[in-house]
């Protein structure tokens, strides 16, 4: 597999321009940030001009409020990763890839898609993104950020080699407590990886990270702090469980809807469990879904899907999912599961 990525990511640049820069779109989250800080250390390695763009809450590749923000930019491509796969250009004219590995919901046009979707196990987009950079680079000093990748998505154990590798190399530890800390910046209130992202982009291993020898980990333990306090506090707050589905609702700036969900999961293995968050974003309502169980979560969320579910509905992983509701919709989707007025939610 890691020479068929290879290969249609290096066919698929020589389709891009030297007229613009590259723009690599990512996700905020540990495996996200690393692949963009891959593929930009791997362009730039080859001569590109790679300029990375990092996605916060709310914000969507395929959006009309992306499409305003990049109608002027003159770009030579556009490399998005960890951001979904789903129908639509990104920006039409301009070469594309979509380097991912959740379950797609689409095929978007004029743009090389490289998935690992349906492989056993499922590389993570870090792990897709290394072996991309292996195409056109030296990819070896990049395999530590592959390695946090796995580790962020929950992959550390699926037998990768690379996994072992980064072990042995930066040991397993000091892996572990840099990803604690690059997930922290994106669940505070704040939701501002950038400080995150700057260290993956100049740092050379994961005591880099967590040394404190450059700034930008000062802001990421204040996150950290953060996150954990309210975390505290929500997990304080107990399920209410009807026809099988456990939702704990609570109210906080900070994105620890699935920090919620996955503490509880294990304590209700009968349960469909849902983590709802009324203050992560003003105006809709944040949840996470999990289960001990083996059930096709996003087939679930498919199946109670409100009328004004779009794209923020129901993406993921089968056994990781959630999205977000405008107040009318989750009201109707909260009365279809069964639940009562006290979970609603005021319009």
């Amino acid at each position: 597999m890691e020479t068929a990525v290879r290969d249609a990511f290096r066919t698929a640049l020589a389709g891009f321009r030297r007229d613009g820069p590259v723009l690599v779109m990512g996700h905020n989250d540990a495996d996200g940030l690393s692949a963009a800080a891959v593929f930009v250390r791997a362009l730039r390695a080859a001569g590109w001009d790679a300029r990375p763009r990092i996605l916060g809450r709310g914000e969507n590749p395929w959006s009309a409020e992306m499409a305003a923000e990049l109608a002027g930019a003159r770009l030579g491509g556009i490399v998005v990763t960890d951001l979904g796969v789903r129908p639509g250009a990104i920006k039409a004219g301009t070469p594309t890839v979509v380097v991912d590995h959740h379950v797609p919901t689409g095929t978007p046009e004029d743009a090389t898609v490289i998935t690992g979707h349906g492989f056993d196990p499922i590389p993570t987009s870090s792990l897709l993104a290394y072996w991309c950079a292996a195409g056109i680079a030296e990819a070896e000093p990049l395999l530590w950020l592959a390695a946090l990748g796995l580790i962020g998505d929950m992959a550390e154990k699926a037998g990768f080699p690379e996994m072992e590798t980064a072990r042995r190399a930066y040991g397993v530890t000091a892996l572990r407590d840099a990803v604690t800390l690059l997930n922290a910046p994106r669940r505070a209130a704040s939701g501002d990886a950038g400080p995150a992202l700057a260290l993956l982009l100049k740092a050379d291993g994961p005591k880099e990270i967590t040394s404190g020898q450059h700034p930008e980990t000062a802001a990421l333990r204040a996150a950290r702090e953060e996150v954990k306090a309210e975390l505290e506090a929500a997990k304080k707050i107990g399920p209410k469980v009807r026809n099988g589905v456990a939702l704990i609702r609570f109210h906080s700036p900070c994105q620890i809807h699935p920090l919620v969900a996955q503490a509880w999961r294990g304590r209700l293995k009968d349960n469909i469990v849902m983590a709802a968050n009324t203050g992560y974003r003003p105006g809709w309502v944040h949840f996470a879904v999990r289960s001990a169980r083996d059930i096709d979560l996003i087939g679930f969320l498919a199946e109670h899907a409100p009328p004004g579910a779009d794209e923020n509905y129901g993406s993921g992983h089968a056994q990781a999912t959630g999205g977000a509701l405008r107040p009318g919709d989750w009201n109707h989707f909260i009365t279809g599961l069964g639940f009562g007025p006290d979970q609603q939610v005021q319009a």
